[in-house]
């Protein structure tokens, strides 16, 4: 083989390498564009239906911070956008924080529980019994919403808590108000319960309303 041929070879060969080269060193760069041209999803409050699960010891589950429909069982309503969603834990399908009203210094929760013991006398006359004191006649009523019988009550008071299995444990606090809810679905009643500063109660007063009337089977 002469000089000639020799020297086109290693041209080639050299050509051949310095492409593989070439391309090796550009891939990451296209990778990385890709990446930067499709970002993760993000969440948007309101905008799915979350329904609340049950793991294989039978508690509820559900995101953390979960927003938009949620429900128990084949029980579903929409909370407000304002409530702050918590993870489902032990007792409780659901929990929601209220933000505090001008002049409260505590914010509100409103817990949501299902398969309590007793019937729905029996856990409004409970409930009314977490309070030391109360400012008046508690005010209870029954009503149907969406085909779903709905006992409410309303009571304000010297507020005790319901003890450490309900998740309340500290001392009793003057001028609360609670605003509860039992709902007597197809599976079992599912409880709503809203407690919290007077002030901060009142000004969630309405939400809770548009709450219990988007309750659906």
């Amino acid at each position: 083989m002469n000089r000639s041929r020799i020297f086109n070879c290693v041209s080639i060969v050299s050509l051949s390498t310095l492409a593989i080269f070439s391309a090796c060193a550009a891939a990451p760069k296209e990778i990385q564009s890709e990446q930067s041209a499709a970002p993760a999803a993000k969440s948007t409050p309101g905008s799915s239906t979350i329904a609340v699960g049950h793991d294989s010891n039978g508690l509820s589950t559900s995101p953390p911070g979960a927003a938009g429909s949620q429900g128990s069982g084949p029980v579903k309503w929409t909370p407000p956008s304002r409530w702050e969603a918590k993870p489902a834990s032990g007792m409780r399908a659901a929990t929601y924080i209220i933000p505090p009203a001008t002049g409260d210094s505590d914010g509100g929760e409103c817990a949501v529980f299902e398969n309590l013991g007793g019937g729905v006398q029996a856990n409004v006359d409970r409930w009314i019994g977490q309070f030391e004191k109360t400012d008046g006649a508690p005010n209870q009523k029954s009503e149907t919403i969406n085909g779903l019988t709905v006992t409410t009550v309303d009571v304000s008071g010297t507020f005790k808590g319901g003890g450490p299995m309900m998740g309340n444990t500290s001392a009793p606090k003057s001028g609360y108000r609670m605003l509860g809810a039992i709902v007597e679905g197809p599976e079992g009643n599912v409880f709503f319960k809203l407690t919290g500063p007077a002030k901060t109660i009142a000004a969630a007063q309405d939400e809770f309303q548009a709450m219990l009337k988007s309750l659906k089977k």
